[in-house]
């Protein structure tokens, strides 16, 4: 970490500091939410959750090595430092805007309804062609994870990329007043978080809250192809700069040939230029996510040489579009979260391989009053594009699979018990659904099921 001492970080929060004023100059080395995380100079968040009280864990800090704790009571009895806040989650959010402060580098903010965190990646995987660059790790992206984000950020940090999710209004605005993005990327406005945003143009508004505390010349670089993103006209007097598949944007992309597990390969066209790469990637949306890279990548002055290595050191992480071959079937490990939007997209990835394809779907959550009509369409999409099998599993798939023509499901459960008569050797077998419904149980057992 750059230096930041005790006493800065309890009047960047404004808590009262308990300690002494040599204690004050003490700079700490890390920010830890995790007790089993501690080590020698650490702050730790003293945080009460659903399943534990963080304060019940500040003398084992202590004792681990951390040298203050930010907490809403006293600890019992200690010789140690700690800053006493009315909120230690308001609190951390303060002292990342103030630890953010300290870095005069580019930092670029990502959001969108789809394609977050590959675009992060993306962003990620080009930058560092040139920059030491800090992203953020897993699903780090809320307003708890983007100040743990920022307070993780090394001291010879050169450039930033920073994933900010939301699920509400104003989230975005408290988001981006710690990140204070100097480029902001939009990918995708889709149907995600409807029943706080209610529509896309609520997710449209919600997610450009990002631009309330831009730097005053941010740069805009947003998806033209959204028919909701290609309606911003201008950020602070600015007009956006637009990528996508379309000619009509400055970045865009031509001979698109996606070879499935062999990656997709297109050529970049910006400003006069064309730009063969080869996208480590299955997803033909990913196409969407290289422009993005390469938007960022020109506006922060990388070399041709530099974009095109970075785009194809590209890596997806997670279960995202994963690809795991068994000696009988092949499976997409895409399960991580799902909505209208990004199951389409995974459909339209599915037709892309050899062999029969099946679709496991789950249920989509958070959708608001429309859900039982979205979960229909979609699985309408999935039997329009030629899908040979869909299974749908959970109340709200119980439509997906009346859509598509499918076997429902009750829980992972029942679909398990009928794996082994479903599926057939050469299959290709896309498993998707929101996080809650742990697909991730589903891809293990066909894993095993199918050696």
């Amino acid at each position: 970490m750059k230096p930041f001492t005790l006493g800065e970080i309890a009047a960047a929060c404004g808590g009262r500091f308990v300690g002494t004023e040599e204690q004050k100059q003490i700079c700490i080395t890390s920010v830890e939410r995790d007790s089993r995380q501690i080590q020698n100079g650490s702050l730790f968040l003293a945080i009460k959750g659903a399943r534990a009280d963080g304060h019940d864990f500040i003398d084992k800090c202590y004792q681990q090595g951390a040298v203050c704790a930010l907490c809403e009571q006293a600890p019992k009895s200690t010789d140690k430092a700690y800053i006493l806040v009315p909120s230690t989650l308001d609190a951390v959010k303060q002292i990342a805007k103030a630890y953010r402060r300290k870095f005069d580098i580019p930092v670029i903010g990502v959001s969108g309804s789809v394609g977050k965190t590959s675009t992060k990646e993306m962003l990620y995987a080009v930058l560092s062609q040139k920059y030491r660059t800090h992203k953020t790790q897993g699903n780090l992206n809320n307003e708890l994870g983007v100040p743990l984000t920022l307070l993780a950020m090394p001291e010879d940090a050169e450039a930033a990329v920073i994933e900010m999710g939301i699920s509400d209004f104003g989230e975005m605005s408290r988001l981006s007043e710690m990140v204070q993005p100097t480029v902001c990327v939009l990918t995708v406005i889709g149907c995600c978080h409807l029943e706080n945003l209610i529509d896309r143009d609520g997710v449209l508004k919600a997610k450009t809250e990002m631009f309330l505390h831009a730097a005053d010349n941010a740069v805009c670089i947003l998806n033209g192809d959204d028919d909701k993103l290609s309606t911003v006209t201008a950020v602070r007097g600015r007009s956006p700069v637009f990528y996508g598949l379309s000619d009509t944007h400055r970045f865009y992309a031509e001979q698109i040939e996606n070879n499935a597990e062999d990656g997709i390969r297109c050529t970049l066209c910006f400003d006069g230029k064309r730009l063969p790469v080869t996208i480590p990637a299955i997803g033909t949306y990913m196409v969407s996510n290289a422009l993005a890279g390469v938007a960022v990548g020109v506006t922060l002055g990388l070399s041709d040489e530099q974009l095109k290595n970075g785009v194809e050191a590209y890596q997806t992480v997670g279960s995202r579009a994963r690809v795991v071959n068994t000696s009988r079937i092949r499976i997409i490990d895409d399960c991580y979260n799902a909505n209208p939007t990004s199951v389409q997209a995974s459909l339209d990835t599915l037709m892309n391989f050899t062999g029969r394809k099946v679709a496991v779907l789950g249920d989509m959550k958070e959708l608001g009053a429309d859900e039982a009509t979205l979960h229909f369409d979609t699985g309408r999409y999935a039997k329009e594009r030629g899908v040979d099998l869909v299974l749908a599993v959970g109340l709200l798939a119980a439509e997906l699979a009346k859509g598509a023509d499918g076997q429902w499901f009750a829980d992972n459960e029942q679909l398990l018990a009928a794996l082994p008569s479903l599926i057939h050797d050469g299959d290709t077998v896309l498993v998707k659904a929101s996080h809650s419904m742990q697909f991730e149980q589903i891809t293990q057992r066909l894993t095993e099921m199918f050696r």
